[in-house]
């Protein structure tokens, strides 16, 4: 692992910092700051020449902010020369518009894609895409890894008496039913109807959840009003206890506090997007050791696809 360099951008600093340390290496060096007018500025502050380096940053809220930082910074390795680099994206910003569903809406997924590469990326790592089509939209090697093997060994440990797994929309069915079989448990999904961007009308529970402690399982929360509605469609449907599992926790707005008032016994998301003083109905796993293997092995040239479950 010498000639494998790793740098962090400042979204998610705490988590770069747990992946260096999972690879027995320091963070190597790097200085960013802005001028005055709030430009940002990056100097790569370590000899990369011929090196395989790896740039840790999730493109997580602001979103801009961090999603320019990073472009800024694939620009300052890329001319440095090294042998490859790799954008380790652990939050995958813009990924709801992957497709033109309206008339005259752009595809932000694919154009985010293209920047990226054009910045520099030659190679991404990423986290539960929101849609996993987003791969296709790349020129170059993407690894999409998964956060529910983390996910699942924590759910084992709770030791559920009848546990269900709840996806709370059709478009979370796949991930829901990976969860179920692994689990294993019982599928249950709510049928919903969006009648606005961030408006929810939730229409009945398919599957039994009566007696039962239930399980809703889904990549993304912003809102938080998906997995809400569907946390008391469960509970009026018979449902013992709710819990609510997801990989990226944007929480925008005031959704800790819905959260907080909500029906659900806890929620477990993952540290893919940095968070601080969290409700204790809140439980933070870390992704460190699953993406900082899957580094070791691009590193390595081995194979990754066994951490594809």
């Amino acid at each position: 692992m010498d000639s494998c360099l790793i740098f962090s951008g400042n979204s998610n600093y705490q988590l770069a910092e747990k992946i260096a340390k999972y690879l027995n290496k320091e963070l190597s060096p790097i200085n960013i700051y802005r001028f005055k007018d709030g430009e940002i500025c990056v100097k790569i502050e370590a000899n990369i020449r011929g090196k395989d380096v790896f740039i840790i940053q999730s493109t997580c809220p602001p979103v801009n902010e961090n999603l320019m930082e990073l472009l800024i910074i694939l620009d300052a390795l890329k001319r440095a020369s090294p042998r490859r680099i790799t954008a380790v994206i652990p939050y995958y910003g813009y990924a709801r518009q992957d497709r033109k569903d309206q008339p005259r809406v752009p595809i932000t997924a694919k154009l985010v894609a293209n920047i990226l590469v054009t910045a520099g990326a030659d190679r991404i790592l990423t986290m539960d895409l929101h849609a996993p089509q987003i791969q296709g939209f790349f020129d170059i090697p993407v690894d999409h890894l998964f956060a529910a093997p983390v996910m699942i060994k924590y759910l084992r440990e709770k030791k559920f008496k009848k546990p269900v797994i709840v996806a709370p929309d059709v478009g979370s069915v796949k991930m829901a039913r990976a969860f179920a079989k692994r689990l294993p448990a019982e599928l249950a999904i709510v049928d919903k109807r969006r009648d606005a961007p961030d408006k929810v009308e939730m229409i009945h529970v398919i599957g039994d959840v009566k007696n039962c402690e239930a399980i809703i399982v889904d990549d993304i929360i912003s809102t938080g009003n998906t997995m809400i509605e569907a946390a008391q469609a469960l509970i009026k449907n018979g449902a013992t206890q709710v819990y609510g599992s997801c990989t990226h926790a944007v929480l925008a707005e005031n959704t800790i506090e819905k959260f907080k008032n909500s029906l659900f016994s806890e929620v477990i998301i993952t540290d893919t997007i940095p968070h601080s003083n969290l409700p204790s109905i809140f439980t933070i796993l870390t992704v460190s050791e699953l993406l900082g293997e899957a580094i070791k092995r691009i590193h390595l040239e081995d194979t990754v696809s066994s951490l594809f479950i």
